[in-house]
């Protein structure tokens, strides 16, 4: 491909500093010390108390759904966005929970505060909102207005590192916010994830979920002697106070985190450059180009076509295969996740449709690859070719 989705991701810098921990006598390879200091430099980042690396979005996704299970047994509702990757609402599937759409914002391709306002009832335990492809899905009435109710706000980032609200930081805004370190993200530690938080309670559970649910996983000190004292004979390293999972992550993940967080608020300054280039070169009578841009972090230019037009949407992708751009149609994790077959039986048949804005992005939506090195002339020939559609 001329034009993928991503390259360079992981530079030699990366990969050097992997290679001198293996050239120790004895490298210590499961999750240790590089962990720990990633999840701590990745706290200060990010500005909150706490962080948990796991081994991927997904899996900081299904612990997050876990500890929401943790507090409500009895199940609720989850209001969950269609435009999403899938693990977002196999996560509350997986954990008991019943998902509610609310259909995006076409700006922000986040769901619309109205839309989730208007879902929010009695059985309601969280809003699990995904900022899209680094833009800020947030709004100052929907922080309000979740505070006011006592509904918790799940922030997936796992697209949008670097992403702001009002100058802070997304994912430090929530109860609960989740990451993803995936190659094609903007930054990589191969596969990864992390859960972040201000909340001491949920940081303890979430470092034993990761782990099996063992009791000896918790870093607080008076937590772990509970669980002794109320287990008097059980083996006090192999309590496991939840049917758990292992999610765990390593030191060569550990090592690349932080080799590569500290490149991370330059590339999505880069990013931000690209994504304002490619917005002023493409041709607004086709595509959409009214995107709110304020605390964007851009993860990939999207290309939504302006109308419904299906003799358009064939050419241009017959187009970006001549040209070699590597392209995904429907955006986020391939368009309306309500059409997919897994929620067959669980949503009533022809819901997808009662979510017009989704529904263009699914058939008239593409995103198209940025990344840091990609260079001024490279995204007007992009532009040049598309525009040609």
């Amino acid at each position: 491909m001329k034009f993928p989705l991503m390259r360079n991701n992981i530079l030699r810098e990366d990969l050097d500093a992997v290679i001198e921990h293996l050239k120790q006598d004895d490298p210590i390879l499961t999750h240790g010390a590089n962990v720990r200091a990633f999840e701590a430099e990745w706290s200060e980042w990010l500005g909150v108390k706490y962080s948990v690396f796991v081994n991927s979005g997904a899996s900081a996704n299904l612990l997050t759904m876990a500890i929401l299970k943790i507090r409500h047994p009895e199940g609720g509702e989850v209001i969950t966005p269609p435009l999403a990757w899938v693990s977002d609402v196999a996560s509350v599937l997986q954990n008991g929970f019943t998902p509610v759409f609310a259909d995006i914002d076409p700006t922000t391709l986040a769901m619309d505060t109205a839309q989730i306002l208007s879902k929010i009832t009695d059985k309601t335990r969280a809003v699990f909102l995904t900022h899209v492809q680094g833009f800020n899905g947030l709004t100052d009435e929907l922080i309000g207005e979740l505070k006011r109710r006592n509904i918790p706000l799940i922030e997936d980032v796992c697209e949008s590192h670097g992403a702001t609200h009002n100058g802070i930081k997304a994912g430090s805004i929530g109860w609960i916010s989740n990451f993803s370190y995936y190659y094609a993200h903007h930054m990589s530690t191969i596969e990864g994830g992390m859960i972040c938080t201000n909340d001491h309670e949920v940081y303890q559970q979430v470092r034993m979920l990761r782990s099996h649910g063992m009791v000896r996983e918790a870093s607080d000190q008076a937590l772990r002697d509970t669980y002794i004292t109320e287990n008097p004979q059980l083996n006090p390293d192999f309590i496991f106070a939840y049917p758990a999972y292992n999610t765990r992550n390593t030191e060569i993940g550990g090592i690349m985190g932080r080799s590569q967080l500290k490149r991370l608020d330059e590339i999505v300054k880069r990013r931000t450059a690209n994504l304002l280039r490619f917005l002023d070169k493409i041709d607004p009578t086709k595509f959409r180009t009214d995107f709110k841009l304020e605390g964007s972090s851009n993860y990939a230019f999207n290309l939504i076509l302006r109308e419904a037009d299906e003799e358009l949407v064939q050419r241009l992708m017959r187009k970006m295969r001549e040209a070699g751009i590597e392209f995904r149609r429907g955006s986020a994790g391939g368009g309306n996740q309500i059409r997919q077959p897994y929620l067959r039986g669980i949503v009533p048949e022809g819901h997808h449709l009662e979510y017009p804005q989704t529904e263009h992005v699914h058939f008239y939506g593409f995103y198209i690859g940025n990344f840091p090195d990609l260079s001024d002339a490279e995204v007007d020939e992009l532009c040049a070719i598309l525009n040609a559609a």
